[in-house]
């Protein structure tokens, strides 16, 4: 399987586990060194990959609402054994714009940091 492809895999497992409120699919998805960080309307929000896993878990799974995630690849790019992509999706209500990096370590992609931008 191509670098592309595997990445491309990677940030589905991501948008799944949002729509499952999966914490196996953060842990498969993200590096456990990972950091999340975005401004959401009430201010800036830090989070580890288990704080971000835990968040997940708390929320009731949108494939079971009328509100399911939505996922966009708006643009990826690799360099190596790092990579940079923009996914846009849709989740709890929100638009986001993700700015997703990631590390092939030991041949395996993940995601390491997370930025993300509340569009609406």
């Amino acid at each position: 399987m191509s670098d592309k492809t595997t990445i491309e895999s990677v940030i589905q497992t991501y948008a799944d586990s949002m729509n499952e409120s999966d914490v196996d699919k953060v842990r498969k998805a993200f590096h456990p060194s990972a950091k999340v960080t975005g401004y959401l309307p009430d201010g800036l929000h830090e989070m580890s990959t288990e704080d971000f896993a835990s968040f997940v878990a708390a929320q009731r799974p949108p494939k079971e609402t009328n509100d399911p995630v939505t996922l966009e690849i708006v643009s990826l790019e690799i360099a190596g054994k790092t990579a940079v992509a923009q996914v846009r999706d849709k989740y709890l209500g929100m638009t986001f714009l993700d700015t997703l990096s990631f590390l092939k370590v030991e041949e395996r992609w993940t995601i390491y940091n997370k930025l993300f931008h509340v569009e609406s």
